[in-house]
């Protein structure tokens, strides 16, 4: 059985994961922040750090920077990860679409912004290594077209495709999201094994609940969660989401996200004056 601790950050309601295999020592990282504050540009690594740092109590080495998807609400730490320790950075196939939508909309270079900015592309069902531990990729597509689920042991990585019981399943607005698309992935997770713990990428605190959670199980989520439980058909699903979507505001910090997130985590090039810039593109009805 893998160790498994999480890391909640407030400022974005993002669970991140440190996991690792208890005879080895090998660990990976699975959807670490990188701190931003978009009011004042100020950007830091605490929360990476923390990861890190844990890490190290445990005399592990951090060998993944593992990403779900590319996130629209909070920048990705992976590269940063990296950078400090050798870590291969991996995510879904399908980033590649996402990277080019979203270079055409910033303005990116495609240097900047091509498939090597990470080091691992994983197709569906592909299975790698965590030291001796496997770890197998599904591709669970609709929130976004690249997000994936890392099945590791008894315990499923969902990201943002699925929330705690009570909160129910993520928006599939985004582009490229598709609400069916979304439904068959979910589908396909709540197949695995009753038993099966699923972690979960975000946790939004819905009424009637002051602590964040970020842990639960298929059987759970079949029996009570509140947008896909069994007996939620297809058709049902699709239009329960497609109407609450509408009615959901961008999140705070996609704009500068998306732009990391694209990079594999890494920040876009000094321009001419020695700064960094993330843009903000303008547009009018």
């Amino acid at each position: 059985m893998p160790g498994i601790q999480a890391f909640f950050d407030d400022a974005t309601s993002t669970a991140s994961f440190l996991v690792w295999d208890r005879e080895t020592k090998a660990a990976a990282v699975i959807d670490a922040v990188l701190d931003f504050d978009s009011a004042t540009g100020k950007l830091s690594t605490t929360s990476a750090d923390r990861m890190l740092a844990r890490a190290r109590e445990l005399g592990l080495g951090v060998v993944w920077a593992l990403e779900t998807h590319a996130h629209a609400d909070h920048l990705s730490a992976a590269d940063y990860i990296r950078r400090k320790t050798g870590a291969r950075v991996g995510i879904g196939a399908r980033i590649t679409e996402v990277q080019t939508r979203f270079r055409a909309l910033f303005g990116a270079p495609e240097a900047e912004t091509e498939a090597s900015v990470f080091d691992a592309l994983f197709e569906d069902g592909e299975v790698f290594k965590i030291g001796g531990i496997e770890a197998r990729v599904l591709h669970t597509p609709g929130h976004t077209p690249a997000c994936v689920t890392y099945v590791i042991n008894d315990a499923a990585f969902v990201g943002d495709t699925l929330f705690m019981p009570d909160y129910g399943t993520a928006r599939a607005d985004f582009p490229g999201g598709d609400a069916t698309a979304l439904y068959r992935s979910i589908r396909r997770i709540l197949a695995l094994p009753p038993e099966t713990r699923i972690f979960v990428g975000h946790d939004y605190l819905p009424a009637g609940r002051s602590k964040p959670a970020w842990e639960t199980t298929v059987a759970d989520e079949r029996a009570a969660n509140i947008h896909v439980h069994d007996g939620v058909t297809e058709e049902d699903f699709v239009k329960l989401r497609m109407a609450r979507d509408r009615t959901l505001a961008p999140p705070k910090l996609i704009l500068p996200a998306l732009q990391v997130n694209i990079r594999g985590g890494a920040l876009p090039k000094p321009e001419a004056d020695g700064r960094i810039y993330l843009r903000t593109p303008v547009t009018t009805l």
